[in-house]
């Protein structure tokens, strides 16, 4: 009977919450159950393991946000989220903390972590995606963030973020750079027929 309190109490936890970590599962299961329940929880598919200590019942590689904290969603798959990029993409995070970065393997799709300075950590808000919200990356840093990074676009799609971007908060961003990546972004602005 023990085992199916617990049970309970955990798909309830999972209910509530898009993301799970292992210490908010270690207060209500006793060590003894909890790696044997969550293993018959991830084989019937019931939860999904999002990185190490952190779990959903939601296979959404976009809570991988939730658990390397702090970071945004960033890049293409920002420009998705703002219905600029129309290509398929791979979720991108932007984080501060010293992480391995590159490429990571969730499920049956990638997931590319980028590392950037503390002082450039700024310039996000809360997007709702799909039943959560998401911290995301606004036009004007991530235009600045593909500069940062030497990513490339397309010139239409460059053209339409370039369209969309508020040239004073551009600007009111790029004091805190050094003068060389503020002179980078600042002629990519203005040259539209180039790529990025």
């Amino acid at each position: 009977m023990g085992k199916v309190k617990y049970l309970y109490k955990v798909k309830e936890l999972f209910n509530k919450s898009g993301v799970i970590s292992i210490s908010s599962l270690k207060k209500i299961v006793p060590q003894a159950y909890l790696k044997v329940l969550l293993n018959n929880l991830l084989k019937k598919k019931e939860i999904y393991r999002l990185t190490k200590g952190y779990y959903s019942k939601h296979d959404d590689p976009t809570l991988l946000v939730y658990c390397i904290k702090p970071s945004y969603l960033g890049l293409q798959e920002a420009l998705s989220i703002h219905n600029i990029w129309e290509q398929e993409t791979i979720t991108v995070l932007v984080t501060p903390n010293k992480v391995r970065t590159g490429i990571r393997n969730f499920y049956t799709t990638n997931v590319k972590i980028h590392n950037l300075n503390k002082k450039y950590y700024f310039g996000f808000d809360f997007q709702k995606l799909g039943d959560f919200y998401v911290p995301v990356s606004d036009l004007e840093k991530t235009f600045i963030d593909l500069i940062y990074f030497n990513q490339k676009l397309d010139p239409k799609t460059f053209k339409k973020l370039k369209n969309k971007i508020d040239i004073k908060k551009l600007k009111s961003y790029l004091k805190i750079y050094p003068r060389k990546i503020q002179d980078k972004v600042l002629k990519r602005y203005k040259l539209n027929s180039k790529v990025i």
